[in-house]
């Protein structure tokens, strides 16, 4: 694995606290198919890691088996100083209630307002909240993400961008600790992109979350990285910073700043 880590960015990471997420050894096949070869990842808390890779890098598949939506064939995932490939059901449960999760779609139920939507995940992970506090908090996360006027329109009267700032709000309305984007800024214009990546640059200085970006748009690393790792075939080719990335001469890397 290429490292670009310089004195510099090794400042900037000292900074930040332990480790809250550490993947060790990870393996995952899905038959033949060896998808990830011995990942290792630390993030540190409040830090913003950007994980770039081609499809098929595996990328989207480490952060399913962070939360256990896929089960890993081998290694270690600890979140919070827990290794979820260990964890029972209430402490996966547990687990998952700290950490927000923002898909490729949005993942809006369709059937349901904008208001709705979001009342729904705020009361399954936080029972019997007050109507009053159920209501403030939906209104809270609208503001966060510029849209509070959309709160009773249903997805279908919602632009792409739109439905992306809605999915933001629904994983922040549970205040989570732990925030994964898959593909935030997939299917948008240059411009939309752009208010996408600077509202995820916000919420982590607003709220001092962790995040890990799944990504192929290198604006939206740019923007959003404290660091980048780049993924060939299931493993870490490369580490640094964008501006570190950005000076290498191994073609890999390279091939991610043309």
């Amino acid at each position: 694995m290429i490292n670009l880590e310089t004195t510099s960015s090794k400042k900037i990471n000292s900074k930040l606290n332990n480790p809250i997420i550490e993947i060790k050894n990870l393996y995952k096949s899905f038959g033949k198919n060896e998808v990830l070869k011995g990942l290792d990842i630390t993030v540190k808390k409040g830090e913003s890691l950007v994980v770039l890779g081609r499809s098929g890098s595996g990328k989207s598949i480490a952060i399913k088996c962070l939360v256990g939506l896929i089960k890993a064939d081998k290694g270690e995932i600890n979140v919070f100083g827990t290794d979820i490939t260990k964890a029972n059901y209430i402490e996966l449960n547990d687990i998952r209630t700290r950490i927000g999760f923002l898909f490729q779609n949005g993942a809006l139920y369709d059937s349901m307002s904008v208001r709705q939507n979001l009342a729904f995940t705020l009361k399954h992970h936080t029972k019997d909240l007050p109507t009053d506090e159920v209501n403030k908090r939906i209104v809270e996360a609208l503001e966060n993400v510029g849209l509070e006027e959309s709160i009773d329109s249903m997805p279908s009267e919602l632009s792409g961008g739109m439905q992306k700032r809605i999915g933001l709000a629904r994983t922040l309305i549970i205040n989570p600790e732990i925030i994964l984007y898959d593909e935030p800024t997939t299917g948008l214009d240059s411009i939309t992109s752009r208010e996408i990546s600077e509202l995820i640059l916000s919420i982590q200085k607003k709220y001092k979350t962790t995040s890990i970006i799944i990504t192929h748009d290198m604006p939206c690393a740019k923007m959003t990285s404290d660091r980048i790792l780049i993924l060939k075939d299931g493993e870490i080719n490369a580490e640094g910073t964008y501006d570190e990335l950005e000076k290498s001469e191994e073609a890999w890397v390279k091939s991610f700043f043309i």
